[in-house]
């Protein structure tokens, strides 16, 4: 159920939780949020910098401690994931200002990677209430995955991103196309375990990938259930299908398969890279994911400017001030 709403209040707290390397002009970038804030009436807001040790999870807390309503995150995928933690079951909402090459969540709500846009978002006060994922005590906006998918992002270095962005992943692909699968037990819903040999299994919120790719058509983040995708090409051609299948959006797409839940457990008979987000996190042979239903508020374009974010006149009544 999608629930939106707009904010009516006066002008709210704010924070701002950013990444300083993935920001080229700090002091532009401070400038402009609190020049357009302070002009809209908004009080100033406080500044919180991400570590190496803390990638936003304790800058978010400190700032929903703080009193802030609005948090602005500005980073990568991983500063948004990181603030998603955070904010999750609270009544704060998340302003996205994508930094980095990734902002897969961003992409997949058609949010505005322009500065000024995604401060005007904000301002304006269009909210939507969004599903979450968890794994392991942490949450996810986009997806998780295991396997072939988290190969590409380690074989994919920073640098590379940042000077030829999103197709740095194909050459990082292309280094993983050939690896043995891994064979997988998974689990929906506590129903009948099915067994496959996998190159990948993702669990998503969303159905976008880099690049614009849609693998998931019938993914929503507000629906109440995950989409998990099970990818089992075997060889170049079947990749090739595959790949290609996705590029013309065809109805039935050669080794992939498709599921639906609210609790997915993902068991393989190895160790496998995982990634939440776009972000590796630590191997391990298992995915238990589930879903948290309408626990997160975050700021998007009014209705009028996004036909497909319709509102559910049965729902707009309950939804945050």
């Amino acid at each position: 159920m999608t629930v939106i709403t707009s904010r009516t209040e006066p002008a709210p707290r704010s924070a701002v939780v950013f990444n300083p390397s993935k920001i080229d002009d700090f002091d532009g970038l401070r400038h402009t949020v609190d020049d357009t804030l302070s002009r809209a009436g908004w009080p100033a807001p406080r500044w919180y910098a991400t570590t190496e040790d803390d990638p936003g999870l304790g800058q978010t807390r400190a700032a929903i401690t703080s009193g802030a309503e609005v948090v602005f995150v500005c980073g990568g995928d991983g500063t948004v994931m990181s603030a998603v933690s955070a904010l999750a079951g609270t009544e704060v909402s998340m302003a996205v200002l994508p930094a980095g090459t990734g902002n897969l969540l961003a992409a997949n709500l058609g949010l505005s990677t322009d500065l000024a846009t995604g401060l005007a978002v904000a301002l304006d006060g269009g909210l939507r209430l969004l599903d979450v994922g968890t794994l392991d005590g942490r949450h996810f906006a986009v997806m998780a995955g295991m396997g072939f998918d988290a190969h590409m992002l380690d074989a994919t270095s920073d640098t590379a991103k940042k000077h030829i962005g999103w197709p740095a992943y194909v050459l990082g692909a292309m280094k993983h196309l050939k690896d043995r699968p891994m064979r997988v037990t998974i689990r929906i819903d506590g129903g009948t375990p099915m067994r496959r040999r996998a190159r990948s299994v993702l669990i998503a919120n969303v159905g976008r990938l880099q690049g614009g790719l849609r693998l998931l058509s019938e993914a929503q983040p507000d629906d109440g259930v995950l989409d998990i995708a099970v990818l089992t090409p075997n060889t170049l051609r079947t990749w090739i299908a595959l790949g290609w299948g996705l590029i013309r959006h065809d109805r039935r797409v050669p080794a992939l398969e498709v599921f639906r839940g609210s609790r997915i457990e993902v068991i393989s008979d190895r160790a496998q890279p995982r990634q939440l987000d776009g972000d590796l996190i630590e191997a391990g042979d298992r995915l238990t994911v589930e879903v948290l239903p309408q626990a997160l508020w975050l700021c998007v374009p009014e209705p009028a400017d996004h036909p497909d974010l319709s509102v559910d006149a049965g729902a707009a009544g309950s939804a945050h001030p």
